[in-house]
């Protein structure tokens, strides 16, 4: 309570520069706290739908077993990059033989050969697919640390300017009354305060969103290896 009176005390007797700067630092700190929570909400969503989607998709006797029973349209995370390959994978594949593969039942065997070169082709689909979902899912960290940067630089500018002002004004008195000068040096520490009070849990929800970001990028790598892996085992047939 003492913390937020002196806050805004300080504020208030700040000059227009100090309080600008305030003003955007509280702007800044609930665009971050919005970008947080929608974050926070997508990469649960990510978690649980990677965990959904390993479960389904292991239990497959084959490659295309998943994507043949579910057609997964709105895809993202590993689904997304499953969905796509197996596309391209589908095209590549003869008339009649995709054909037999649309129409087979789950598990039901179908013969298909691809060349070395259409798998590396299959691999590149896979490959941007998952840069696609590397860069959708790191969207938005961008917001968090630029106010997580900018806040204290902020306040450090709106300090200096303060301490600036207020010597000019201990220069005009003539005198270097301390009861005159520490209200300006208060207000002008004020900036500072609120640019760390922003920083600070913006730094720790960063990295821990940040953390958890690097394990699922890694799930993604992991996956995509593994899919083209699978997919040279079933389908690779001619050295062309």
């Amino acid at each position: 309570m003492l913390l937020a009176n002196s806050l805004i005390d300080g504020f208030l007797g700040s000059n227009a520069i100090g309080q600008g700067i305030v003003i955007a630092q509280l702007l800044g700190s609930i665009l971050m706290l919005a970008s947080i929570i929608g974050k926070s909400k997508e990469i649960g969503f990510v978690s649980r739908s990677t965990r959904r989607f390993m479960r389904d998709f292991t239990m497959g006797r084959d490659v295309l077993e998943y994507y043949l029973q579910r057609r997964p349209t709105a895809a993202t995370g590993l689904e997304g990059i499953y969905k796509d390959t197996c596309e391209r994978l589908l095209k590549l594949l003869a008339p009649d033989v995709r054909s037999l593969l649309m129409g087979r039942n789950p598990g039901e065997e179908g013969s298909a050969a691809l060349t070395s070169r259409e798998i590396e082709l299959v691999r590149g689909t896979c490959e941007h697919a998952l840069d696609e979902e590397e860069i959708r899912i790191e969207h938005g960290m961008g917001v968090i640390a630029t106010v997580v940067a900018l806040s204290p630089m902020l306040g450090l500018l709106g300090t200096v300017w303060g301490v600036l002002d207020a010597f000019a004004e201990m220069g005009n008195a003539g005198s270097a009354n301390l009861a005159t000068i520490a209200p300006s040096i208060s207000a002008a520490l004020v900036t500072t305060v609120v640019g760390l009070l922003v920083a600070i849990p913006g730094v720790i929800a960063f990295n821990r969103m940040n953390a958890h970001i690097r394990n699922i990028t890694s799930d993604m790598e992991g996956f995509a290896d593994e899919l083209i892996g699978r997919i040279a085992c079933e389908f690779q047939g001619r050295n062309v």
